[in-house]
């Protein structure tokens, strides 16, 4: 693997220069900075010790598991309280944070200090940043860029003997799935087969109900068959959309994978049940964020020459799931001055490109655009490939009773064998209607 060294070497100067334009007579703070408990967390704790070394100011961290996390924080929000004085929130808060004033507007603070939202990945700014969506009023400097995708045993993947039964079985050669018809053919040839004396399964996805996760893993699969959620972009014309023949064949698809090719048991599934089959052995293939694929890498049992990556395979459409987030500054905070250093200094290009190479994700075209990049991880690639093509869940206000409604929908459907695809999604459109009504939309 190449070294990271290349990326944080070609912004050394620029460390030089923004090291020397700290404020240094402003008063030193006690600066809270809220996210999700995971391993990216980790990596910007080590990452805001320079920023602690050049400001004066002191970090505190308050990291909250996922499955807790939208409802601790939007409480927090929806509270006017003043725990956080930045936020790393999740894209869709963006429409519900500008619009309820729980996000400070950054438009005038990046014009001061000339940062340009040109110089981050376009896909990001739009669905981390804007709100409207695509117009140039910014809540957020992208901070995560992430998608989900897919990881796999690539020692299992190159055994002759598994190679052979494969051929045998499928007539085609073993490979990384181009598709997502032939991602369930390949999770359907392991699913209970035996590898050295144990039984294995195809694949881990997503099918947890309570918070967010099988609208995560069944919208990798929807999204390439060709569903929308509107016919015409800023409207709310849903029929035909949603509910779209395409839309019905990607949820049966689903199903079909969660019914033929997933370990037992596995009806509330997310994140962490997807590393904890993959690590333990008990699956040929994965899906997950990327945010956790560093981690997986260096892992001593599964990572380093055992593990593969690859992107949300196409099936009409080239899709992926958009994770990731942008970071804001919380309007009830009564340290934003400080909290605005703090975006000033992470939007640096070598403070990027040191997040990265501490396991972050940057969203900066000048970390993503080097040609020592794609080198730098072999998931780098795929990365790249797959925040091409991301889509994501709305980002209205009232996103929070729009999930709700999917979740349940989808997971009655695949999991729990309510109905047909059809009724799922028509039952989807009109509770997403009612919500859109409501709410003064339609």
């Amino acid at each position: 693997m190449t070294s990271t060294r290349w990326l944080a070497a070609g912004f050394a100067m620029t460390s030089v220069v923004a090291s020397a334009a700290m404020t240094s007579g402003a008063r030193a703070e006690d600066l809270t900075l809220c996210w999700a408990a995971w391993d990216p967390a980790n990596a910007l704790v080590e990452l805001s010790k320079d920023f602690e070394a050049k400001s004066g100011h002191t970090m505190k961290f308050e990291f909250v598991p996922w499955p807790n996390f939208a409802d601790r924080m939007l409480n927090e929000l929806n509270s006017g309280g003043k725990l956080c004085d930045l936020l790393i929130g999740d894209s869709q808060w963006i429409g519900g944070g500008a619009e309820n004033g729980h996000y400070v507007k950054l438009n005038d603070f990046f014009d001061k200090e000339g940062i340009s939202m040109d110089d981050f990945a376009p896909a990001t700014v739009y669905a981390y940043s804007t709100w409207p969506k695509g117009e140039p009023n910014y809540y957020a400097l992208p901070a995560m860029g992430d998608a989900n995708g897919w990881f796999y045993r690539k020692d299992w993947f190159e055994r002759d003997d598994i190679k052979a039964a494969y051929k045998e079985k499928t007539g085609q050669d073993l490979r990384e799935p181009q598709s997502q018809k032939e991602l369930l053919q390949i999770a359907q040839f392991f699913q209970n087969r035996e590898i050295d004396g144990k039984n294995r399964y195809g694949a881990a996805i997503f099918t947890e109900r309570g918070s967010e996760g099988i609208t995560m893993g069944a919208t990798g699969a929807l999204y390439t068959f060709g569903f929308k959620y509107t016919n015409t972009p800023g409207k709310y014309d849903m029929e035909g959309a949603v509910n779209s023949p395409d839309a019905v064949a990607g949820l049966e698809f689903y199903k079909e994978l969660y019914k033929t090719a997933t370990p037992p048991g596995y009806t509330d599934s997310y994140m962490e049940q997807s590393l904890d089959a993959f690590k333990s052995g008990q699956v040929a293939m994965a899906m997950n964020w990327f945010a956790f694929f560093p981690g997986l890498h260096k892992d001593p049992n599964i990572g380093g020459d055992k593990i593969g990556f690859f992107v949300n395979p196409a099936e009409k459409v080239a899709a992926s799931t958009l994770g990731g987030q942008g970071i804001s500054v919380v309007s009830y905070s009564e340290k934003k001055d400080a909290a605005l250093e703090y975006i000033k200094w992470f939007a640096q290009p070598d403070v990027q490109a040191k997040w990265w190479s501490l396991g972050g994700y940057s969203c900066h075209v000048a970390v993503l655009n080097d040609p020592g990049f794609k080198d730098s991880q072999p998931f780098a690639p795929d990365f790249l490939e797959a925040m091409g093509s991301v889509q994501d869940f709305w980002q209205e206000p009232a996103y929070a009773e729009l999930l709700l409604a999917m979740q349940k929908r989808l997971h009655d459907y695949v999991v729990a064998d309510v109905g047909t695809a059809q009724e799922a999604l028509d039952l989807l459109m009109k509770d997403w209607t009612e919500t859109f009504e409501d709410e003064g939309k339609i």
